[in-house]
């Protein structure tokens, strides 16, 4: 069982930047893929940014790429998400997951365990 906190969110205006973190519990937290979606209102949760155990392999949304940046520190059991150059369709709640299954997956049903998100508000 792994239990994910995220934080980080607020509200910014466009053009600047937010850094989430998500903290896990339990010791096996290195072989988790770990990933963060975002869900707006009215639409379906979407995938952001996945990260391999390492943190080596990542793979990020069109929509965010050469934006956002995926890292983790499996010593603190966190993983985090650098967010730039942030525009007002990246607002949402964004949420982190684990995958406990080693493959790097983008769709959301592919997460065994998922945090209870944080919000991001960006206005023009």
């Amino acid at each position: 069982q792994v239990q994910l906190v995220e934080s980080g969110g607020g509200s910014v205006q466009a053009g600047g930047s937010l850094r989430l973190s998500c903290v896990a519990s339990g010791r096996t937290f290195g072989s988790y893929i770990m990933g963060w979606f975002r869900q707006a209102p009215g639409k379906e949760r979407e995938f952001v940014a996945v990260i391999g155990w390492s943190g080596r392999s990542v793979y990020y949304a069109d929509s965010v790429k050469g934006r956002f940046t995926i890292s983790r520190d499996n010593a603190k059991n966190t993983v985090y998400l650098q967010m730039n150059s942030l525009k007002p369709e990246d607002m949402a709640v964004y949420y982190c997951a684990a995958d406990g299954r080693g493959l790097i997956h983008t769709t959301p049903r592919d997460y065994d365990y998922w945090g209870q998100g944080t919000q991001v508000t960006v206005s023009s």
